[in-house]
């Protein structure tokens, strides 16, 4: 079991930062991809970053030189540094865990993200 909690969420002016975190307890080391996903209202969820196991990343088209995705293994903390923040990264925000060996996968409950503009 994982469990996932995310935080840092919140209102911020269009051009401004926000850094989520994802607190991470339980089996980590089963997890074989770790991931940010994006959802607003009436749209699918939408995959805006992912970190392996090993150390590659992967990020959205969209949010390419803007966010960056780490994951700190001592404190058990997934991160996703949002800067250059435009209305269009209005979302609820959240982690998830996927456990290849077992094609499984945990969610956090979400964090929502403002930006004004």
């Amino acid at each position: 079991q994982v469990q996932l909690v995310e935080s840092g969420g919140g209102l911020v002016q269009a051009g401004g930062s926000l850094r989520l975190s994802c607190t991470a307890s339980g089996s980590l080391l089963s997890i074989t991809v770790w991931r940010w996903f994006r959802q607003v209202p009436g749209k699918q969820r939408e995959l805006v970053a992912v970190k392996y196991s090993g150390a590659t990343t992967d990020v959205l088209d969209s949010v390419k030189d803007r966010f960056i995705v780490s994951r700190d293994r001592v404190k058990n903390i997934f991160y996703l540094q949002m800067n250059s923040l435009e209305p269009a990264d209005t979302a609820v925000y959240y982690c998830n865990a996927w456990v290849g060996s077992t094609d499984r996968e945990y969610w956090g409950q979400g964090t929502q993200v403002f930006v004004s503009s």
